[in-house]
């Protein structure tokens, strides 16, 4: 039986809406971009429909370059809305307040978007919250839009619940600053902060306790079981081999591996246990950390522009060389090779 194929991630086609609005709002008409990523209306209206990451990257990238305006993320983020986000935003849109609808949206994000990378996170305290959003570096024209028309959609998302402007109170971005960095400052109430340790924002208590006055509790709560029930779903795993490899993704980083101890933890397990538990599944931690580095590896280098040592660095390796050794090992290929097969095949 074949293993299955490490993805490195997908969106609900709902977020393409907000770049063909801004688009349009730039005088371009978007119809022929989404039409050469197969996004016609069909597409667009089916339900479930997701969008792979990589390809939503290339559709960003190609929208800023046909509309010269490399702040376009920001843009989709002022016109993004709450029921882009699927059920998930729907049953936002009924919460009591503004830090439920957050908390909400954040919780049940794997309904509307999936990175291997990792997830948001909402962490409250007496007196804010901060909205997470997780790091996707390196950044570059691929994906810096996407930091932009998260953090962005999430003001005008909540905002739109009391029909008021949302302002963050503090905003730190994890990019060093663009050339557009000035049309961040309209989205928080102090200084941006670029080059800080991640992606987020603070919303204080006050903003917090705004009440939502199209609220219904009986609707909340059913909503709020559907979302449950398809979190169930979405998230159920077939073995312990599967439950390391969704680890995995987030663990790598960085020059360095992940080990047996760092996942037994994660896992809340002995390490004795666990390695009992894979020998049982007929595997070994060594055996899935390796798949899922080739996995990765190849979509990386299929569907991306990223530079060798960018994707040994996300991959947890020490240097590009160790990187290319064990590409070549793994494919009987170097990882330029692969690239050019793959752009021949395409």
């Amino acid at each position: 039986m074949s293993r299955p194929r490490v993805r490195l991630g997908d969106l609900s086609v709902g977020f393409v809406q907000p770049l063909a609005e801004a688009l349009l709002e730039l005088g371009h008409d978007p119809a022929p971009l989404l039409e050469q990523y197969g996004l016609d209306a069909a597409r667009l209206a089916e339900p479930g429909a997701r969008l792979s990451i990589p390809r939503y990257m290339h559709l960003g990238h190609a929208a800023i370059a046909l509309s010269g305006e490399p702040a376009l993320g920001l843009r989709m983020g002022r016109l993004s809305r709450i029921a882009q986000a699927g059920l998930a935003g729907v049953t936002a849109a009924q919460a009591p307040t503004v830090g439920d609808a957050a908390r909400t949206l954040l919780r049940f994000e794997p309904l509307y978007a999936a990175n291997y990378r990792g997830h948001s996170s909402y962490q409250e305290d007496a007196q804010g919250a901060w909205l997470h959003f997780y790091s996707i570096s390196p950044y570059n024209d691929y994906n810096r839009f996407v930091v932009d028309s998260l953090l962005a959609g999430w003001l005008a998302q909540l905002g739109a619940l009391t029909n008021a402007p949302l302002q963050a109170e503090r905003l730190e971005l994890e990019f060093n600053a663009p050339g557009y960095a000035a049309a961040y400052q309209s989205l928080c109430s102090t200084p941006v902060q670029f080059a800080a340790s991640g992606n987020r924002l603070r919303l204080a208590r006050s903003t917090l306790e705004q009440a939502n006055p199209q609220h219904c509790p009986s609707t909340f709560a059913h909503l709020m079981q559907l979302c449950e029930a398809q979190m169930l779903q979405r998230t159920r795993v077939r073995s312990l081999g599967e439950r390391i490899t969704h680890l995995l993704g987030p663990l790598l980083n960085g020059g360095r591996e992940p080990d047996l101890e760092e996942v037994a933890l994660q896992l809340q397990l002995p390490t004795w246990t666990l390695r009992r538990k894979l020998a049982e599944e007929g595997t070994r931690f060594r055996d899935l950390l390796n798949d899922t580095r080739r996995d990765l590896a190849e979509a990386y280098i299929r569907d991306t522009e990223l530079a060798f040592g960018e994707i040994a660095y996300l991959l947890g390796f020490a240097s590009a060389e160790a990187f290319q050794r064990a590409f070549k090992r793994w494919t009987s290929l170097t990882p330029g090779e692969f690239r050019r097969s793959q752009r021949r095949a395409g």
